[in-house]
């Protein structure tokens, strides 16, 4: 008894700690993908609740499923966080592999089960660093890591934008954008930039194949995201067709 007790204990110490995978031990994903959505206060809730829609209708899209069964290994792992000034970054969803249109539903219905909220500020910054550390904790491991960031605004708030995106660079993350571009002022009449996907194309992506889709306001957002996601998940080399779109 004496010896097998010992058997057990030896064992149980060469296991990895609850919740750790160990790096040879994890799943392994065509992509690890982080969708960033922007719900700072220049987004009102109709248009924070429009946002949601959006990707909810977008991760079980028909060519957004295609475009993750098509992969080497025909899964990838997603995570939906949500993100206003350097003082709030929250995940809605985390690390979940998407295999097939089954599982990107169960995905959309855990985003779709939180509620809409929006909060103040706009830091770009903030959202890059936080997102770091999900891809640092994330059990799955992908050939490739995207965080696909979408926004109405420039960084005003938190860290500079710079350091944060070097960063990110650095730790083999690409940065894909969707600036909303609009005409309508923010609750304190400020008027919105005009030159929103200018200032993401220069300023926020970055990395190999990164690009940007401009969405033209927010009724049209739900069609931009479908044809993004499908392209960053398909992976770099892919044109997509009528739409406002630029790489690097």
């Amino acid at each position: 008894m004496r010896r097998a007790a010992s058997c057990l204990i030896l064992l149980a110490g060469l296991l990895p700690a609850p919740g750790s995978v160990s790096p040879g031990l994890a799943e392994e994903v065509d992509l690890e993908l982080i969708l960033a959505v922007d719900i700072s206060g220049s987004i009102d809730h109709a248009e924070a609740l429009l946002q949601r829609r959006g990707y909810l209708k977008a991760l079980v899209d028909p060519r957004v499923v295609r475009a993750i069964t098509g992969g080497e290994r025909r899964r990838i792992a997603i995570t939906y966080m949500e993100w206003a000034g350097g003082h709030y970054q929250k995940v809605v969803a985390g690390w979940t592999v998407v295999r097939d249109l089954a599982s990107a539903r169960a995905f959309a219905e855990a985003v779709a089960g939180n509620p809409v909220t929006t909060e103040r500020w706009t830091s770009i910054s903030a959202a890059i660093d936080f997102a770091l550390g999900l891809f640092d904790a994330n059990p799955y491991r992908g050939m490739r890591k995207v965080l696909d960031i979408s926004g109405d605004g420039k960084n005003n708030n938190g860290g500079l934008l710079a350091p944060a995106r070097a960063r990110a660079l650095k730790a083999g993350v690409t940065i894909n954008g969707l600036p909303i571009v609009n005409d309508r002022p923010n609750p304190w009449g400020i008027p919105p930039p005009k030159d929103l996907d200018r200032y993401y194309f220069d300023r926020v992506i970055g990395g190999p194949g990164a690009f940007i889709v401009v969405a033209r306001g927010f009724k049209s957002f739900g069609d931009a995201v479908k044809a993004k996601l499908a392209l960053e998940i398909a992976g770099p080399g892919r044109l997509l067709p009528n739409l406002a779109q630029r790489r690097r």
